[in-house]
């Protein structure tokens, strides 16, 4: 098999119902792809309907929720395939999704992921929160999207309709060189959900691996199909795992900078380390502030959630030390380049430029 199409599952017994369907149609109509769902122990008779109404569509049955870092990492060591795209089970595509991504990836072999752009199911010409036509990271380690800043969203106006080098891509429909998934050794299991994609966007460009969103591709996203965007737990795991992600590949990503301005490794990964450590502890102060606010509009549950959310970095983090980072220079710095990070504050750019942000970011970005 050359390419699978895997949903990863977990109590959306309707979106699978609604839209594995026309996933199916257009799959076949590729080469050497095929569909595959992986459940995560669902509970609403998602596996029972799969047998029912697609009994020609393959099923992998885990033993409990692991999440979407988890669960994908355990379903994909079960598929042998050259490409593997993940796909969420609220995610309708269009006839012909999926060619231009296999295309892409067989004419240009130091990419590691490509995807679509992102459109809203509900509102067809936008485009939608989770990705977009591509997402960035401002200074502070802040995610945005070309298409989407904050809550705002753009109108798809053929204005990303090039094919673009990004920092990161959507896990809604993601593909993946299955080598470089294997390599990197997957999703960290440590995030459950939410924010695992750009993690590994991240980590694939330390290792010189290109992520590109592939215009000529469409698909469209329900959007909160498994978490509610007001849901505090969704609220945790993205406070907790932004963290993580910083902690992964931040100071690895300072370092390579100073290599490549002349450091030696030595000094190289000091600098790294201690610039990393520097705005960590600037994101978690701005953390505690965003949580006051919270507490001051009333919303105990979110206030909670954001200092639940350290607490379980803490217990989490896995601390690099210099010999790590001065390792990974010797190995990788001469083939590594981490494009799309945006030299400003989104957040405080937003409230200067409101709509005109979305004009200004492509200069700012490196």
């Amino acid at each position: 098999m050359k390419t699978a199409v895997v949903i990863l599952n977990w109590n959306t017994k309707g979106f699978l119902e609604e839209f594995l369907p026309p996933l199916l149609n257009s799959v076949a109509k590729c080469d050497g792809a095929e569909v595959i769902v992986a459940d995560n122990a669902s509970s609403d008779g998602s596996l029972e309907m799969m047998k029912e109404k697609f009994p020609q569509v393959k099923t992998i049955a885990l033993d409990a929720n692991y999440g979407f870092t988890g669960g994908y990492n355990k379903a994909l060591k079960l598929v042998e395939a050259e490409y593997l795209v993940l796909i969420n089970s609220d995610i309708e595509v269009t006839d012909d999704w999926l060619e231009p991504l296999v295309k892409w990836m067989e004419s240009h072999p130091d990419c590691g992921a490509c995807a679509p752009k992102l459109h809203s199911w509900q509102e067809k010409e936008k485009f939608e929160y989770a990705g977009a036509a591509g997402g960035y990271i401002d200074r502070f380690g802040y995610p945005l999207c070309r298409g989407r800043v904050l809550k705002k969203l753009e109108t798809d106006r053929g204005q990303y309709d090039s094919p673009k080098d990004v920092f990161w891509a959507t896990g809604a429909c993601l593909m993946v060189r299955s080598s470089v998934y294997r390599q990197l050794g997957g999703l960290d299991e440590r995030f459950f959900a939410h924010m695992e994609e750009i993690d590994l966007c991240w980590r694939m460009q330390l290792e010189g691996w290109k992520v590109t969103i592939v215009p000529e591709s469409t698909v469209y996203h329900v959007g909160g199909g498994t978490l509610p965007a007001t849901s505090p737990f969704k609220l945790f795991l993205n406070y907790r795992n932004n963290l993580l992600m910083l902690s992964n590949n931040l100071a690895s990503t300072y370092a390579l900078d100073a290599y490549r301005n002349g450091e030696t490794a030595e000094k190289a990964a000091v600098k790294g380390l201690q610039k990393a450590k520097r705005l960590i502890f600037f994101r978690k102060a701005l953390d505690i502030l965003s949580a006051f606010v919270y507490l001051l509009t009333l919303k105990a549950d979110c206030f909670k959630a954001v200092f639940k959310a350290h607490k379980e970095y803490a217990r989490l983090n896995r601390i690099k030390s210099e010999e790590d980072i001065r390792h990974y220079l010797e190995k990788s710095a001469g083939k590594a380049e981490v494009k799309g990070r945006y030299g400003r504050w989104i957040i405080l750019e937003y409230l200067i430029s409101g709509e005109e942000i979305f004009e200004n970011i492509e200069s700012e970005v490196l």
